[in-house]
This record gives structure tokens, sequence and C-alpha cells, in this order.
């Protein structure tokens, strides 16, 4: 690429989504001008078995580092997810054990490979931290832990909060930072992306090379994706769109959101030139239907983490049911030996439980043949070769009595 051409990557890298960069922007921005090849990572704890859509913003700027020739590392957190990141948690963690940790991360690398390059002239690099952090004796960890004070460590807004409400504080949360802090000292790199929930353990890092290696680390944030009252796309929220979701679904839960959320979407989610988004903030501003717009950003963000056939698979689908209210091809049939409705949920896997099935419910998210089902001991009509069953806006079943 010609000088010109590098220059606005650089910028828009330094730009799209970014909430903060560390020791500051100029530093990074010379970094990138400059001839050297820097090497960065983002880390990824594996505490389910599939990354989410928060996971993909922190890959697509990965993206563009890897696209500008620099050396990108995909960091499996396979040590430090059996500790827990405290991040935003009011309690500890569950512990997980290696063996479900092992089986959480075996899909991450096909997961990302729709945005992520792992084969060609600079592939991205998959590493496991366990790789260091296991082998260090309980000298080297004291040792560690010598480079940082409980006062620091207690700067933290989810520790404050416990500490205020009398909720415990366990000693192996404040070894999160310091071992995610190492990852970096371990591997020698230049810099770290993540997401902006995770500045104090990037920058507890960038604090350990200072020490250590007396070297400069840049820690890149990234803005995390959140309605007006601030809910953000999260596991923990229960609204994530998983990177390995089927088409439809995908499709449709970025059908769901709120229209306010459609531009800054765009932006982190997406790779659509910020010209063209511009554009379409102006036309939604002029009173352009929002629906339309939501119609391409589900299309690009299936398209980005599932493929092109996926998301003319999504919009079909969402055309197909949602738009001409018709029902799917291919609704699953399945057999129960049970009356009640909650059995029918719980059978076809619409539900993972029966207070999830009675929640839906009683909110009026469950439809027997059409009607809208308020009674948790509703049965199913009987007399009928097939009851069609509704979860939602996105699950349907054909239920058969015994």
């Amino acid at each position: 690429m010609n000088p010109e051409e590098k220059k606005q990557k650089i910028e828009e890298l330094l730009s799209r989504g970014v909430e903060a960069v560390y020791p500051n922007v100029d530093f990074l921005r010379a970094l990138l001008l400059s001839d050297k090849k820097l090497t960065l990572y983002t880390g990824y704890d594996p505490t389910g078995p599939s990354l989410h859509l928060g996971h993909g913003m922190t890959m697509l700027k990965m993206r563009q580092f890897q696209e500008l020739g620099h050396k990108v590392i995909m960091l499996i957190g396979d040590f430090t997810a059996m500790i827990g990141d405290p991040t935003d948690k009011s309690a500890a963690r569950r512990k997980l054990t290696s063996e479900e940790v092992k089986a959480n991360w075996q899909n991450y690398k096909a997961q990302a490979s729709n945005i992520l390059r792992f084969d060609g002239d600079n592939p991205v690099e998959v590493k496991l931290n366990s790789e260091w952090l296991a082998k260090l004796s309980f000298a080297d960890v004291v040792e560690l832990a010598s480079h940082f004070t409980v006062q620091r460590m207690m700067e933290r807004d989810m520790f404050e909060k416990r500490w205020e409400a009398g909720q415990p504080i366990y000693v192996h949360e404040f070894m999160y930072p310091l071992m995610q802090g190492y990852d970096c000292v371990a591997m020698d790199v230049d810099g770290e992306i993540g997401g902006n929930d995770q500045t104090f353990n990037m920058l507890a890092g960038r604090h350990l090379m200072q020490d250590l290696k007396n070297k400069e680390k840049f820690v890149l944030t990234i803005k995390l994706l959140a309605d007006n009252s601030g809910k953000k796309m999260s596991k923990s929220e229960g609204n994530v769109i998983a990177m390995d979701d089927s088409p439809e679904d995908m499709f449709g839960k970025v059908m769901s959101w709120p229209d306010e959320m459609i531009i800054n979407a765009f932006t982190l989610c997406t790779t659509l030139p910020l010209a063209e988004i511009k554009e379409i903030e102006t036309a939604m501003t002029e009173g352009g239907n929002p629906r339309d717009y939501k119609l391409k950003l589900a299309t690009e963000i299936t398209r980005i983490f599932l493929g092109e056939e996926a998301a003319q698979k999504g919009l079909d689908h969402f055309s197909t049911v949602f738009q001409s209210k018709e029902l799917p091809d291919d609704i699953a049939e399945f057999v129960v030996d049970s009356e009640g409705v909650i059995e029918a949920l719980l059978s076809s896997g619409a539900v993972v439980s029966r207070s999830d099935a009675r929640r839906q419910i009683e909110q009026g998210g469950v439809k027997i043949n059409g009607e809208v089902i308020k009674d948790i001991d509703a049965k199913l009509p009987t007399g009928e070769d097939k009851i069609l069953l509704q979860k939602g806006k996105r699950f349907f079943a054909y239920i058969k009595q015994k």
C-alpha cells in the first residue's frame, strides 16, 4: 500500500471504536508510522464454549493491525480461566477445572477464522497462557505480587463495592490481574487490545512491563456495545450474540436491538466504511426508517461472523417468518409423553429449566397454535396430529403427543 493509504488506515485504526490509548495516541501513532513490526495480542478466557460479539469487536481491531503487517497473537487464557476474572462481578466466579477449560476453547480458532487469518504470510498465532503461568513457583508469584499494593488492587470498582457491602473478596481474585499482567511479560509484546472493561488488567501488564523489562507497552481499549441504559451485550447480561449462533438466531438477535444502537453497532461490529455509516446516521436523522438500516446491520454482522451464505440465510429466514408472517420450512418435531405446556417447552429444548419455562409463559413469550399462553399450568390441545409451539420470535417446534 502507498504511504497515504497506510496513513489513512492508521488513523482509522486509532479512532474507530477506540475508547482510549495508553500511554497516548501519539505514542502509538509514531510506532505505526515507523517501519517496526509490532507484536500485540488480545486474551480470551475460555469460560464457555462460544466466543461472542464482544470478542469479535476486539478481533476486528486486531485484523486492522494484521492488515498493516504486524504480528498478532490470539491468547487463550486457559490458566487464568481457572482463576476467574472478577471484572464486573459482585461475587467470586465459580472455579473451572482444567478439563472444562480445555473443552471450552477447542473451537475458538474456527469461530475466529472468519475475522482473523490463521494462514498466509502473516498468520495469527494462537498461544495458551498455561505455557508459562503453570510453571511459576510460589516464590515467583510472591515476587510478582511485590510489584502491586493492596491499595492499587482496591481501586477496582467491584472490589470497592464488595468491601462496602461487607461481601467477601478472595485473595485469588487479586491474583487475576497479576497473572494477566504477566502474560505480556512472558510474550514480550509491544501492545495489548481489549474491551474497556479490561483496562485495569491491561494496565497491570503495562506496569509489570515497565518494572521487569523497562519497556513501554501500549494498551488500546475498545468501547463496549450498549444500549442507552448502559446495558452491554455480554454473557452476564444474557443478551449475548455467540459467534457460533445459527444464522437465523444471529440475524434475529440483531433485529431485536433498540434503534439507538444501530450506528454504534455499525462502527464497532462491522467493516462498513465510516463515510457510509455517517450517511446512514444522517438519513436516520432526516426520517429514514431505522428498520431498513437494521436489516443492513444484521446482514453485515452475520456476514462477518458467519459468512456470505449465512447472511443470506438469516435474511431469508427473517423475511419469511417476520415480514411475511410465514412459518420457516425446517421446523423440528418432538414427541412428548405429557400434556403440559411446560413439559413441551423442556422436551423441545426451548427452555433450560422449569423456572425458565414459567418465566417465559408469564411474560407472554409462549404461543400454542398461534395463541399466547399465560397459564403456567396450561395443557396442550387434544385430538391434534401436530401442535405448533412458539417461544419468542425465533423458536418454533411441532409437538406430537404419545
